[in-house]
C-alpha cells in the first residue's frame, strides 16, 4: 500500500498505533493521502491537504492508486457546505453520512467517485464567487456555531479552534496548516485591532510566548472561534473577552490576513 483516502464520514488519527492513544487530527471524508508505514492493524501516513501526520486504522480506509492519488493532487478541491449530508451509492444500496467540511473527489455536478464507487450528491458545494470570498469565510464559520470544542476533530460533531479555522478556509479553497502555531506563520501581519476585518485570523498565546489558540474575526469587533463550543465573542486589543464569564479568556498576539 501506497495511498488511501478516507471513505468514511470522519476518521480519528492518532499520536500512536492504539485505539486508546490521543487523537491529534481527523480526516474527513474523501481526504487523501500517503501511506508512510505500518504497524500491524495500523499505518501512519502524511495527509495530503496538510502534510500532518498521524496513525489511523487500516480498517477505516480505501487504499488508492498512485494515479489516482496525483489527479487529485491537482484537481481542485469541491467540498460539501450540507451540515449533514447521506451520500448514496446506488449500485450497492448504501449510505455514507459526510459533514460540512468533506471532500467530493471527482465530482461531476451529481456524483462523486472513490475508486470506482459512485456516490449521489445533490447539495450544496463550496462555489465561490470572485470577489465574495471573505463574506464566503464568514458565512461558513457562522455554520459552524455551538459545535461542541474536541481535541483533534475537525467535523461540527467536535472540533478544535485551529481545526475550525482550517476546514473554514478548506471550503474557501485557501489551505491553512494544521496547528494555530503553524496558521500564523501565514497571511499579512496587521498592526492594530482597528486595522482587521471580517475573515481575518486573530491568533492568541500563553504566558510564555507560544501560541495556543486562533479564532476568525467577524465585525463589529466579535471573533467565533471554538472554546468549549464554536462561540462569538468580543475582541479587542487585550484579547477575547467571554460574555458568560464576563472575563478575558485569551491573550491576543497578532492578527493575519489571508482573504
Amino acid at each position: 500500500m501506497e495511498h488511501g483516502i478516507c471513505n468514511l464520514s470522519v476518521v480519528p488519527g492518532r499520536l500512536e498505533p492504539s485505539d486508546s492513544s490521543e487523537m491529534i487530527t481527523q480526516l474527513l471524508f474523501g481526504e487523501h493521502f500517503t501511506i508512510l508505514r505500518q504497524e500491524e492493524q495500523w499505518v501512519y501516513i502524511r495527509c495530503a491537504y496538510d502534510n500532518y501526520e498521524c496513525w489511523i486504522d487500516q480498517k477505516q480506509f480505501q487504499e488508492i492508486s498512485p494515479e489516482t492519488f496525483q489527479e487529485l493532487e491537482v484537481r481542485e478541491t469541491t467540498t460539501c457546505m450540507e451540515l449533514f449530508y447521506v451520500l448514496e451509492d446506488q449500485e450497492r444500496s448504501q449510505y455514507i453520512p459526510i459533514t460540512l467540511g468533506c471532500s467530493l473527489p471527482y465530482f461531476d455536478g451529481t456524483s462523486c467517485n472513490l475508486e470506482g464507487f459512485e456516490y449521489m450528491f445533490d447539495g450544496q458545494t463550496n462555489s465561490v464567487k470572485h470577489g465574495k470570498l471573505q463574506h464566503f469565510i464568514t458565512e461558513t464559520a457562522g455554520m459552524y456555531l455551538n459545535a461542541p470544542y474536541l481535541w483533534g476533530g475537525r467535523s461540527p460533531l467536535g472540533i478544535d479552534c485551529s481545526g475550525f479555522t482550517q476546514t473554514v478556509f478548506k471550503a474557501g479553497g485557501i489551505k491553512l496548516p494544521r496547528d494555530a502555531y503553524q496558521q500564523a506563520e501565514m497571511g499579512q501581519t496587521l498592526g492594530f485591532v482597528e486595522e482587521a476585518r471580517a475573515g481575518d485570523l486573530a491568533f492568541f498565546d500563553n504566558p510564555t510566548g507560544k501560541i495556543i489558540h486562533v479564532g476568525i474575526i467577524l465585525n463589529d469587533n466579535h471573533i467565533i472561534h471554538a472554546s468549549g463550543k464554536v462561540r462569538i465573542d468580543k475582541l479587542d486589543h487585550q484579547g477575547i473577552f467571554n460574555r458568560d464569564t464576563g472575563k478575558y479568556s485569551h491573550n491576543l498576539r497578532v492578527i493575519k490576513r489571508l482573504v
